[in-house]
């Protein structure tokens, strides 16, 4: 049973982090007046500790995680025209998961590089995620490939202003596009 409406979409704001997800996510939610979900804040306690330590996730840590992001992407797509969640998604395996039974569910991909990122983390303050692990994340992410469709990339190499006037087009395209989609 399909309970989700045809006419409303899920944007996943994905990448490595300090990429700009959640800032990018807010200021684009604010201009929709979208709703709006860190998918951190879903991570269960023990992967927080695990990170906290320095220790990077494992997909088996992951799997519970991403299926609760699931299931809130799930609830935002049945009740708001538009939702942005933010997940790293870095694996082809875990945007599947994230895929699942969402069919108005799509990404956008914030695409930087390792020493534009790093940088951004060293001056991040307040977070969990330790500025090292981002080595790992780099290691573990898989490149949207050809076969991934309802992946959109932004290049975040411009201003953070720039780079939300580019995802609002960029999602404003995929939703002309998929509801145009027979």
């Amino acid at each position: 049973m399909n309970t989700s409406s045809p006419s409303n979409h899920v944007f996943v704001l994905m990448g490595v982090s300090g990429s700009g997800k959640s800032a990018v996510a807010n200021a684009v939610a604010y201009q929709l007046k979208a709703a709006f979900l860190d998918g951190d804040f879903l991570h269960p306690r023990v992967n927080i500790e695990k990170m906290s330590a320095g220790h990077p996730l494992n997909d088996d840590d992951r799997r519970p995680w991403l299926q609760a992001i699931n299931d809130a992407a799930f609830a935002m797509q049945r009740t708001n025209a538009v939702s942005l969640i933010v997940c790293s998604a870095l694996k082809k395996s875990y945007r599947d998961i994230l895929r699942k039974g969402n069919p108005n569910l799509s990404f956008v991909y914030l695409k930087g590089d390792f020493d534009t990122i790093e940088s951004r983390l060293r001056a991040r303050r307040g977070h969990f995620f330790k500025p090292q692990m981002l080595v790992t994340q780099f290691a573990t992410l898989e490149q949207p490939g050809d076969d991934e469709s309802d992946v959109r990339v932004v290049d975040i190499h411009q201003s953070l202003d720039e780079v939300v006037a580019t995802t609002l087009k960029t999602i404003d395209t995929a939703i002309t596009q998929i509801s145009r989609a027979p």
